[in-house]
């Protein structure tokens, strides 16, 4: 009676034993979209005139920038090699009040703090 006791409980043992363990299937890689290249942007410039204000997209969308006014642009063609890609961007752009001629490169002027806030109505030093 005790070997078939024994018995039974090794076949019960042997039925409950794991299968050899099998690696997790990996998860299909979406299918990479082909997006067109975006176009290279020109800097460059001998004069303010030469320099504006562009929509040169990002990952997150608009993204204004100071480019050559001839400088192609093709914000749609950014953010699909953004999505292409699986990358992301930070949202938000400065505020560019203009553009001038830097050495060479089409560079933002900047708002300055002193336009962000109303000048103080009174001399009096704050108490």
């Amino acid at each position: 009676m005790r070997l078939a006791f024994c018995l039974a409980i090794a076949t019960l043992m042997a039925a409950c034993s794991a299968s050899p363990a099998q690696p997790a299937p990996q998860p299909a890689k979406p299918p990479q979209a082909h997006a067109a290249p975006a176009p290279t942007l020109d800097l460059r410039c001998r004069t303010d005139a030469d320099c504006t204000v562009k929509n040169v997209g990002n990952c997150c969308g608009a993204a204004p920038a100071c480019v050559n006014v001839d400088s192609p642009t093709d914000p749609a063609a950014v953010m699909a090699q953004c999505q292409a890609s699986g990358r992301m961007s930070v949202c938000g752009s400065p505020q560019i009040t203009g553009c001038q001629c830097v050495e060479g490169q089409c560079s933002a002027k900047q708002a300055s703090a002193d336009t962000l806030r109303r000048p103080m109505e009174s001399t009096e030093p704050v108490r």
